[in-house]
This record gives structure tokens, C-alpha cells and sequence, in this order.
């Protein structure tokens, strides 16, 4: 179970130009688990309070369907260092709930794209995102909160139970995130804290009804994600090419599907397993436009 809160404030900026914007957040999660083994922790209750700045410029000439401008934002999250705060020996600590029933992190992500109309409605749509989970404390290290997971339709732009999925169409879900063993749950769990992700879309309109708006695509795209940054390499990706179609009803927002081809085998050493190309069905709700 989790229960939390948050509150914002945005503002819309005149300098350097008329498309920037700026928020910040404030915001407590309380996890409470009970046999749930996919953070590796003890059972029991852990605390996150993080405060949350974002600076972003919007440039596109509309929401749904644009045709040209472009896109940043420019992200940190982090809590406070409660560990160098309490003059606790972390070192010495051998209670993993006592370790980490305070969560601590800071956490970086980067998102841009650039749209271009090229003849009529056809559309070109370029896009990369980064992201990057960082600790304070070398004896607690990584939280097991707030991680990447890639793979799949990833339902782009949706958070669950603490993690942020990223979707790389082509893959199963979930397929590309690194595992580590966990000797808390005794088993493998999720790890990955550095990501970074390329893709292109051709795009073109069936209609552009404001009530149902509809067009087909064209993708490439790459990606991969890592336990640490003394691994990160952002030319070393997963590639995928593939195909699809969206549709945009004001009662449901975006949905669309996905069949994308995955170029890559993945190994999986952590139990001697290889998942050879294939192609993959992806359905897409809630993806970001």
C-alpha cells in the first residue's frame, strides 16, 4: 500500500523567451509493504520526502498532432541527506530496515523534441531522453525506490509503485531493466538507475477531427539502461524499427498500437539466458504526445 501527498507551483516564465516555464513540488510517500519482494526490503514502512524542480520550454505549435516547434524539460528530485545528517555509522548498521526506512536519492532527467513538417502533414517527430538515480551515502548506496524500468510499451509517462517505466517498443517490458540479487527477498530485482533512450517517428494524419483525432507512424528507436554510471555508454543501444497507429478521443485520451521489432539479443547473466530478436504487439494508453 503507499499513501502520500504532494504540492505544486508552476509559473510561466518571460525570460529568456515567452515558452518557458518553471514547477516545483513538494512531496511525501509512504510505502507500506507486506510481503512484496520486488523492492527487496523487509517488510514494514518507508518514508520519501523529496522536493521536485523542473525547467521546461515549449515551443510546439499544438498539443495534439504538432507539426513543428519543439520540446525540453530539465528535471531534479532529490530528499534530504538524512544519512549525513544523524551522525549514524551506516557502515555498521546490519538492520537493512533501519538502513533504509528513510529513502534518500537524487535523481536527474532530461527530455526533449524537435517536430518538422516536411511535405503536407507528413510529420518527422525526433525525441531523447536521459535519466540518472544518484545516492549520498557510498554504505547505503542506490535506493529501491524511483528506479528505471525499460522495455515495451512501457506506458510512457506513468509511474507505479515507486518507478518510472520507459518504453522501448520492440522488447518485452521490462526486458532491458538489469537485475541484481537481493538477499533480503532471495530473489532477483530490478536495477536500473541510469538510462538513456533515441527515437524517430514519421507520422501521418487519417484525420485530424478535434474529436477524434487519428494518424499512422513510422519508428526507429534505442535505448539502454544500467546499474551505475561507470557502465553508462549511450552509443552502445538496443535497437527497434516498427509501425503503428494513435488515436486521440477526448473521453479517453491517447491510444494507439504497436508492432515493433526488437534488432538486438539481450543476455541476461544472472541466470545464463539470451532472448533472441523478435517482434513484438505493443498497446500504448497514457503515452506522452
Amino acid at each position: 500500500r503507499t499513501l502520500g501527498g504532494s504540492v505544486g507551483f508552476g509559473k510561466r516564465l518571460k525570460w529568456p523567451d515567452d515558452f518557458f516555464s518553471a514547477y516545483t513540488e513538494a512531496s511525501y510517500s509512504k510505502y507500506m509493504l507486506d510481503s512484496f519482494p520486488s523492492f527487496g526490503l523487509p517488510d514494514g514502512s518507508y518514508n520519501l520526502l523529496s522536493i521536485k524542480a523542473v525547467i521546461s520550454r515549449n515551443s510546439q505549435d499544438q498539443m495534439i498532432y504538432p507539426r513543428k516547434g519543439s520540446s525540453f524539460s530539465l528535471g531534479v528530485q532529490f530528499t534530504p541527506p538524512f544519512s549525513l545528517m544523524n551522525g549514524k555509522d551506516y557502515g555498521a548498521i546490519d538492520d537493512p530496515y533501519e538502513k533504509f526506512q528513510n529513502v534518500e536519492f537524487h535523481k536527474w532527467t532530461f527530455n526533449a523534441a524537435w517536430y518538422t513538417q516536411l511535405v503536407g502533414d507528413l510529420v518527422l517527430a525526433i525525441k531523447a531522453d536521459f535519466g540518472a538515480l544518484g545516492f549520498y551515502n557510498e554504505d547505503i548506496g542506490y535506493p529501491a525506490f524511483e528506479k528505471f524500468d525499460m522495455g515495451g510499451s512501457g506506458l510512457s509517462g506513468f509511474s507505479y509503485t515507486g518507478t518510472d517505466v520507459i518504453s522501448l517498443r520492440g522488447y518485452e517490458d521490462g526486458a532491458l531493466t538489469p537485475e541484481v540479487y537481493n538477499d533480503i527477498s532471495r530473489r532477483y530485482v530490478g536495477n536500473g538507475n541510469v538510462y538513456t533512450r533515441y527515437y524517430a517517428e514519421l507520422r501521418y494524419p487519417i484525420t485530424l477531427n478535434p474529436s477524434a483525432t487519428l494518424y499512422g507512424l513510422a519508428f526507429v528507436e534505442g535505448g539502454n539502461i544500467w546499474s551505475d554510471w561507470d557502465q553508462v555508454n549511450p552509443f552502445s543501444v538496443k535497437r527497434s524499427a516498427g509501425f503503428g497507429i494513435r488515436a486521440f478521443l477526448p473521453m479517453f485520451g491517447l491510444l494507439g498500437f504497436d508492432y515493433g521489432w526488437g534488432f538486438d539479443q539481450l543476455t541476461y547473466p544472472e541466470n545464463s539466458r539470451t532472448s533472441a530478436p523478435s517482434g513484438q504487439f505493443h498497446f500504448i494508453i497514457g503515452q506522452q504526445l
